[in-house]
């Protein structure tokens, strides 16, 4: 079988590497192409596009490289068009993943189409369901309840597992019986995986950060995650002036050791969930009060990350747009620092987002599905 990839982002590459590995074992004749990243290319595939000249997120973003966008679906369908694959599999990034689906089923259509790891459109843009749905072959969901959303629009889908709680469960099993470092403790910040987005949160978190560590003695030191594909310059110039900061990109570990972190809304707060960290989430969006008014009428949802959306409760609190704010922040992470009764029931909360995840392997279980070639007939029920 020859398999076509499109992850657009760092967390795509991950997953989509996984999956490639999973597939490596249950079909050996496996060849696979794509557009991704270093991690992809690691476990085999052959990559036309890194994510880094894609992942442009937000309108003005996306206004604002809408030459380099069109370049990039070029090369994805004339990539296609040459390896003309027996399978398109589509990780997340919906905008540029949807116009794929689209041309493939004009211009290949004995191809076969799977969104492993769907957009989030029960949150928002839920219109998107017909689209997937006339485009898909198979949907292979990564949230327990999609199942059930879809089938509220007469299309199927397979709930496989997460593979965020199946890459941290690996990473658990790598560092079984090792300790945790007996160095002093430390506030770690995860201010996201795209540029804009670490220039708007990380000043912020930077400030309320050091506000709050202020008042607590035991913690003398603030841990800044580097994300992948981003330059180093961007962490050195905003974290100039504040000496207690150091980088690190072994986010896992630093998450795992924190005593309390910071972070930016996505999946990163479900990994921080999943690892057992105590946390407060923020985003910044600009637009004040206007803001708080459009998310009534743009959600579909009370809560805004996973690790509330998928507990129906809020597990961490979430600071949004003007509610995020280095004084809101100091008070938050203050209260994580110094309650344990409080950090204690978070991690509660914790436990029972892990147990409705479960423990099936997603990029196993997705694979096995994609090689037995399982639900490859249009998913209306």
């Amino acid at each position: 079988m020859k398999y076509f990839l499109i992850a657009g982002e760092a967390s795509g590459d991950m997953h989509a590497a996984r999956l490639i590995a999973a597939l490596q074992q249950c079909d050996a004749d496996a060849v696979f192409a794509g557009l991704g990243g270093d991690k992809m290319q690691a476990a085999g595939c052959r990559i036309y596009q890194h994510y880094r000249k894609m992942a442009y997120m937000g309108y003005v973003a996306v206004l604002a490289h809408l030459g380099d966008i069109r370049h990039n679906i070029r090369i994805a369908e004339q990539a296609m068009l040459s390896e003309r694959p027996d399978e398109l599999i589509l990780i997340d990034y919906p905008n540029f993943n949807l116009h794929m689906a689209a041309f493939c089923r004009k211009h290949l259509p004995d191809t076969k189409i799977t969104y492993y790891i769907p957009p989030k459109i029960w949150a928002w843009k839920r219109w998107r369901v017909h689209k997937i749905g006339k485009y898909c072959h198979r949907i292979l969901g990564i949230f327990p309840f999609e199942p059930e959303f879809y089938a509220q629009y007469g299309y199927s889908c397979t709930y496989v597992g997460n593979p965020t709680a199946e890459g941290i469960a690996d990473y658990k099993k790598s560092k079984a019986g090792s300790q945790k470092s007996e160095v002093s403790p430390y506030v770690v910040l995860l201010p996201g995986s795209r540029k804009h987005e670490i220039e708007n949160c990380l000043p912020k978190m930077l400030a309320g950060a050091e506000d709050a560590i202020r008042e607590v003695p035991a913690i003398r030191r603030i841990v800044v995650t580097h994300a992948p594909g981003i330059e180093p310059e961007l962490y050195e110039r905003l974290c100039a002036g504040h000496p207690l900061v150091t980088l690190t990109t072994d986010t896992y570990d630093a998450v795992r050791h924190a005593k309390a972190a910071v972070v930016n809304s996505g999946t990163a707060t479900l990994e921080t969930a999943l690892l057992g960290c105590p946390q407060v989430a923020v985003y910044h969006l600009a637009g004040g009060v206007l803001l708080d008014f459009m998310r009534l009428l743009v959600l579909r949802i009370p809560h805004f990350t996973l690790v509330n959306i998928l507990a129906k409760r809020e597990v961490i609190v979430e600071m949004l747009g003007r509610h995020f704010t280095p004084h809101t922040l100091c008070n938050e992470l203050h209260r994580l620092l110094t309650d344990e009764h409080y950090a204690a029931r978070m991690c509660e909360g914790y436990a029972e987002i892990q147990q409705l995840l479960g423990s099936s392997s997603a990029s196993r279980t997705a694979a096995e599905i994609l090689c037995n070639n399982e639900h490859s007939k249009p998913k209306k029920i």
